[in-house]
């Protein structure tokens, strides 16, 4: 199998900018062999959960938004609402973060579509190709209105896929609410009694009678009929339905990568990673923890997953900064000879999962070619 081709740049700027080296970046990485006249191109980034001051500054989503315009393209930046209450968990709050944040149409020169829609309802069903677990994902739906796909890629640590990277970013950020549900759970939502105020929306919204307010006053699940699709989730005023969180590692990133094909397959795409602030956890968190390495570089490429395997063997290959959560965690000690940080921070995640599983069904390969752009 042939091998892709990752490019990187590193951080040093003589006589030039960090915006500057990502266009020269993206150019030599065939950002131009994508036709984009009069295309409308999703670039999908995460905004970042107020508090948290890890994520992605908008300036680079700026210089790719006027790199799109400057081809003729119509770009937008999106992101999708998240499944757990935050600052993200609505179209109308998740806006007001990101602005919170510095991601506006005058600091971006682009507006900002939330694919999922208001309440994380809005979703296209898409089947996966070669999908084992996945046969139809569902897919925020202004991201599959797009007919371009760009994502820009934080990578990071996280507690439950074991690394942040492209693969996460687009598979479970491109999630509805519904789809997220899917990806980490095997089964059915549960309710929380305490929360529930027996107001009959979820039950007015499920369209397979899945569930009911009893006489209690309180919603209830028909494991018989519940079909796992999480919508009442998205519905309900008082966050009082909850995903079961009860996917094993490995399968969360199997359905991972099978989302990320959903996304991705049928229409160009392309994919930057920027290896900085390499915090342990999600930029989903209100808060983040030190970086655990100096900031590496950015890295673009075509293929998702030789970009994410490319991000991985240039952190765990540089040296850890002391007094960070890896000092913790002992990783370069007698009990780690692995020099693996993702499996060293999050030992009960399982990161090549989605990377194997990715390479199986077709979405990309791991094994790459690094491409240095000076």
């Amino acid at each position: 199998m042939e091998k892709a081709k990752v490019y990187f740049t590193n951080l040093r700027c003589e006589n030039t900018n960090l915006p500057k080296k990502l266009h020269k970046l993206m150019k030599a990485a065939g950002f131009e062999n994508i036709d984009f006249e009069n295309k409308y191109a999703a670039i999908k980034l995460h905004f970042g959960e107020p508090g948290n001051m890890a994520y992605l500054r908008p300036n680079f989503a700026r210089e790719v938004v006027e790199y799109v315009k400057s081809l003729g393209g119509k770009a937008f930046l999106t992101d999708c609402n998240t499944l757990y209450v935050g600052g993200r968990k609505n179209a109308l709050d998740h806006l007001d973060s990101a602005y919170q944040n510095g991601y506006n149409p005058f600091t971006t020169n682009c507006h900002i579509i939330i694919a999922d829609g208001l309440k994380g309802t809005d979703e296209a069903e898409v089947p996966v190709k070669n999908g084992e677990y996945v046969k139809s994902a569902k897919i925020g739906r202004a991201v599959m209105d797009a007919d371009v796909f760009i994502s820009l890629t934080h990578f990071k640590g996280h507690e439950a896929a074991g690394f942040g990277g492209v693969l996460k970013n687009i598979g479970m950020g491109c999630g509805s609410r519904a789809g997220k549900q899917e990806m980490h759970s095997a089964g059915t939502p549960a309710i929380i009694d305490d929360k529930c105020r027996g107001c009959h929306t979820c039950e007015k919204n499920c369209a397979h009678d899945g569930i009911y307010v009893g006489e209690d006053h309180i919603a209830h699940i028909r494991e018989d009929k519940c079909v796992g699709c999480g919508r009442c989730i998205g519905h309900c005023p008082f966050d009082a339905i909850t995903t079961k969180w009860d996917e094993a590692n490995e399968v969360l990133n199997y359905k991972i990568a099978e989302y990320t094909q959903a996304v991705v397959q049928d229409r160009p795409s392309f994919h930057v990673s920027f290896v900085i602030d390499v915090s342990p956890e999600c930029d989903c968190l209100p808060t983040n923890d030190a970086a655990i390495i100096p900031d590496i570089g950015i890295f673009a490429s075509t293929d998702p997953v030789a970009l994410d395997q490319a991000c991985v063997d240039a952190v765990n290959a540089t040296p850890a900064l002391s007094g960070t959560i890896i000092d913790e965690c002992g990783c370069g000690d007698d009990h780690h000879h692995h020099h693996d940080y993702f499996t060293a921070m999050h030992p009960d995640t399982c990161w090549q999962a989605a990377l194997e599983h990715g390479e199986k069904i077709g979405l990309g390969v791991r094994e790459y070619e690094l491409i240095t752009v000076k």
